[in-house]
């Protein structure tokens, strides 16, 4: 974990400057926002291991976007999402616990693209951070659960802000009347939303998120 936060610190050291210059050098400017929406497909990281499925969520927000010259820009979201576990035990399908964690998010994109004049492709990567604002559970009634850990359901989340890095893949169609979007992404939080030290119940505890969602663009100069 420690090499990956050093590669990620080593890669934003070394675009920079890249980006900068591609920034001073490269016109004409397009500035264009709009709204997005999809779902997510999020899971928890445990140690020890907590047996679990991909708890299915929703995420809307607002993006700004900047693109410099052809290939180039700069994107800036506000997020809401939901992200969370979904336990799962084969040796007992009726059992059924899961918690939603509801956060504010703020990712922050270098955006590459190519393609066409009407029809493009693109991806996009770089850092996110989030807030958590809200949680929720769903969980069986009258059902004895299974001989496993269980210390996480009764555990309040202890680490609301969380920190990471997320990036994807989509293409974009421009029409008249604006620019739609569809996209996958990936992010993957560092921080742990539990007290992970070595004399407490897990030592690990980060989530990771699929996320499909679909955007509207007004471009404007």
């Amino acid at each position: 974990m420690k090499l990956i936060k050093l590669y990620i610190i080593l890669l934003f050291v070394v675009t920079a400057p890249v980006i900068k210059a591609q920034i001073i050098i490269t016109t004409p400017y397009e500035f264009s926002v709009g709204v997005s929406g999809g779902a997510t497909l999020s899971s928890f990281t445990f140690s020890p291991k907590v047996s679990q499925k991909m708890l299915i969520g929703n995420t809307f927000g607002i993006t700004g976007r900047m693109t410099m010259g052809e290939y180039v820009g700069l994107q800036l979201e506000f997020n809401y999402t939901q992200q969370g576990w979904d336990e799962y035990y084969e040796e007992a399908p009726d059992f059924k616990y899961s918690r939603t964690l509801d956060y504010l998010q703020l990712p922050f994109y270098t955006r590459v693209q190519f393609g066409g004049k009407n029809v493009k492709g693109f991806l996009n990567a770089g850092p996110q951070i989030g807030y958590m604002i809200g949680e929720s559970t769903a969980e069986s009634h009258n059902i004895d659960p299974p001989n496993k850990i269980d210390a996480q359901r009764d555990m309040p989340v202890e680490n609301k802000f969380e920190w990471g890095v997320g990036g994807g893949a989509g293409m974009e169609i421009r029409t008249g009347i604006g620019y739609f979007l569809l996209e996958g992404r990936f992010s993957y939080m560092f921080n742990d939303i539990y007290s992970t030290k070595r004399s407490d119940t897990f030592t690990k505890a980060s989530v990771q998120t699929i996320m499909i969602k679909a955007s509207y663009l007004i471009p404007f100069k």
